[in-house]
Order: C-alpha cells, then structure tokens, then sequence
C-alpha cells in the first residue's frame, strides 16, 4: 500500500468522479483507476460502486475512508517535522549599511536555522511587494506605506555630509549645513527617494540657501566618484559610511540638530510574517 494510492483513493471518495479527481490531482484519470484497483487487489476488497451513471462508496471503501485520512495527516505531520524551518525575505537598501551587519548577526545568533534571503529594491517595490506577500518584511525610512502593509519603527538614521577630501569643510569635526550654501548638491531624483530628497532640500531651504543643483548619478558609487573629482555634496546614512571606504571622499557629521530619518521594519498589516518578534529583538540589539 503506497501513500498515492492512498491519496488517490481519498480524492475519488471526495469528489465521487474518476475524471474530477484526475483533474484535482492534475493527471490523467485512467492512471487514477490503475491506483484504485491496484489498491482494492492489494487488500482484496473492492472500495467503489462504479456503475455507469455515478460512483459510490461500497462498504469497505466507507471503513477504509477515515483511515486512508488520518494516515495521510500522519505522513503530513511526519514531513513537518523534519523541514527546515520557513525562511524570511526581507527588504533591504544599501544604506542600511553596519545596521543590516548586526541584525544579521544578532537574528541569526537567536535563530540559527532560519535561512534569511535579502532582496535590495526600491522603496516603492519594497512596499508593493510586502503587500503582495512576496517579501515577509522590509526596512523602509520615512516611507508612507500603502494599504494593507504597516511599519514598525525601528530607529532614527542620522545623515553625514560626503564632501571631497581637499574641501576646507572636510576636516571638521561636524559643520553646519549652512555652510555648504553654494557648493552644488548631488541628490537621487525623487521618484527613487522623495523621503530623502524632501528632507535634504527642506532643511536647505530652512538654513536660508537654495542648494546649486549637481549631477544625478545612477548609484552612490558613481555620486562618491565623482565628488572625489569635483567640488559636490551629497548626504549618506552614517551607518553607511562606516563601512564605506572612499580615500578622495571624507563624510562630515552635521552640528546637532542634524538631519535623520526614522527607519522602520515594514510587514504585512493581518498577516504577520514568521519570526517577526525575533526579528524586532535583532533590530533591538543594534542600538545598544
């Protein structure tokens, strides 16, 4: 006796039909009959009433039905456990920068074998996928998330100045953003960041100077290039910059009260992805 025959077996009692029980088990209905009756041989009783006009249970086939199910969920739970556990897909940014390290760390220090697959995306695809279930959650700063998805906040990511290495400004310790009046401003456009964007060119307007516009790059690696060569700005998370290495670029923090963005984990609003309390514990852990 095979765990398919069995199988078989159940879905003919449900639906009754040989050619309905083929299409619900997506195959051809004479190989359903061929299981069938190698299973009634097997155990030398037949399970069904064929006649040619409907298909019913004898009373053998009646006896074997709870029995057939409750194997078939023994086989079920057996399989359940010994697989791995359900993996997380997550959301990420290359500026998570040292916070995306250490909340590796600390979830995979909680739960070792949970597999953790990281998608890096942007912001709006981020949250479109999470809300279509195809991400189990994502970090996100400063996003308005569509309906059906909520954010969980995290931490507020302060931004640090990235100037050219020669400027004057370079070797501050910290600096006004006042002070960068004039010196032209390399942002993302918009659409890929309007968080960002908004609050860099709001805080500009609020220090009293419109910033010069510069080039738009199509990465941060091309923008830090091209400040190491030319007198430009731009903003990068601090978390970032500790694990960027760019010798013509130096990475100045503003006077307090500088400028930051909350980051928040982004999930599904009625469906809460597994281990999400482990992974709020990991994130935790970065702060401290």
């Amino acid at each position: 006796m095979e765990l398919r025959q069995l199988t078989y077996f159940v879905t003919v009692a449900e639906e009754l039909h040989f050619g309905r029980a083929a299409e619900r088990l997506h195959i051809v209905q004479s190989a359903v009959s061929q299981q069938i009756q190698r299973l009634e041989r097997e155990l030398g009783a037949e399970l069904f009433d064929r006649s040619p006009r409907r298909v019913r249970l004898t009373g053998a086939g009646e006896r074997l039905l709870p029995e057939a199910r409750a194997v078939l969920a023994a086989a079920d739970r057996a399989r359940a456990a010994v697989a791995p556990p359900p993996g997380l897909r997550i959301g990420t940014s290359t500026g998570l920068g040292a916070h995306l390290d250490r909340v590796l760390a600390a979830f995979a220090e909680r739960a070792p074998d949970v597999p953790v697959e990281l998608f890096s995306l942007p912001v709006a695809e981020r949250l479109d996928r999470v809300a279509a279930g195809q991400l189990n959650a994502a970090f996100v700063r400063g996003a308005e998330p569509p309906p059906g998805v909520r954010v969980l906040p995290l931490w507020s990511d302060p931004l640090v100045a990235a100037l050219p290495a020669g400027h004057p400004l370079a070797a501050r310790p910290e600096i006004d953003l006042a002070e960068l009046a004039g010196l032209p401003l390399t942002l993302t456009q918009r659409r890929n960041n309007p968080a960002l964007v908004d609050l860099v060119v709001g805080a500009c307007h609020r220090a009293g100077f419109e910033p010069p516009p510069g080039p738009v790059s199509g990465s941060l690696q091309d923008t830090l290039a091209t400040i190491g060569t030319r007198p430009l700005w731009t903003v990068v998370y601090a978390a970032h910059a500790r694990v960027l290495h760019s010798p013509r670029v130096a990475f100045v923090p503003f006077r307090a009260p500088g400028l930051a963005l909350p980051t928040g984990l982004a999930v599904h609003a009625t469906t809460p992805p597994p281990h999400l309390d482990t992974l709020l514990l990991a994130c935790g852990d970065q702060e401290s």
